[in-house]
């Protein structure tokens, strides 16, 4: 494997059309019917970048029509228990990323590598009659519910010093926080962020796509990273910091 993701398929977007239009870009047709590729263990989150192999012929399939199209496809993860239906229809998780092919390239052989940018979170609300080798569904994009300020600011305090504290046992990609972060709108663009770069666990990832509250998903954050910080930091101080 040498790319993160990679697995099953996969090597691991007046009353006029603007009007329409959500703060992601997604339009009605967008919605109707998107294109999904279901993959085990692979979240994609608002603002993240997802690198993937694609060599499966259905999911190749699925890539010409999307780069023909408005490059967009969800991300969706699959249920336990997929490997006895992987080449049919097997159950996913009702909340998927959507994301948009900003960089690809085709092989002699027909396989692709194709990077996705994720631009937001949707709820599957169908999925339609089998038309093509591949799955499409229906979405509904889901918005950030409402946060207290103080509450998400409190959250973001303790996000900082915990990674401040754990910067030197994270690898080297991760340990700036405000690089991993510049640019987020937001709380829950925030917390998008550092679940993409932080969180490997796919249950875990799931929670935190599925999550609407920007401080639930804050608080979920800190509460995994003061876990891996009482792993590595010597009892006192893990005490310390729990109480700060």
């Amino acid at each position: 494997m040498s790319a993160p993701g990679y697995a099953h398929g996969v090597l691991h977007v007046g009353m006029r059309q603007s009007a329409l239009m959500s703060l992601s870009g997604l339009i009605e047709r967008d919605l109707a019917a998107l294109p999904i590729f279901p993959l085990p263990n692979v979240v994609l989150f608002p603002g993240a970048l997802l690198p993937l192999h694609v060599f499966e012929p259905r999911y190749r399939e699925l890539v010409r029509t999307v780069l023909a199209g408005r490059k967009l496809m969800g991300i969706v993860r699959l249920k336990p228990g997929y490997e006895q239906d992987y080449e049919g229809r097997p159950p996913v998780f009702d909340v998927c990323g959507v994301g948009s092919v900003i960089d690809f390239a085709e092989q002699a052989d027909g396989r692709f590598d194709i990077t996705l940018r994720g631009l937001a979170r949707a709820r599957i609300v169908e999925e339609l009659p089998p038309t093509r080798a591949y799955r499409e569904v229906r979405i509904e994009e889901l918005s950030d519910g409402f946060s207290d300020a103080s509450v998400t600011a409190a959250w973001q305090r303790k996000l900082i010093s915990l990674w401040g504290s754990l910067a030197p046992h994270l690898p080297e990609p991760v340990r700036d926080l405000r690089s991993i972060t510049r640019g987020a709108e937001g709380p829950g663009a925030y917390a998008d962020r550092i679940a993409a770069a932080l969180v490997g666990d796919p249950d875990t990832s799931q929670r935190l796509l599925a999550e609407p509250d920007p401080s639930e998903r804050l608080r979920l954050l800190a509460e995994k990273l003061q876990q891996v910080h009482d792993s590595v930091a010597p009892p006192s101080a893990a005490r310390r910091t729990e109480l700060n």
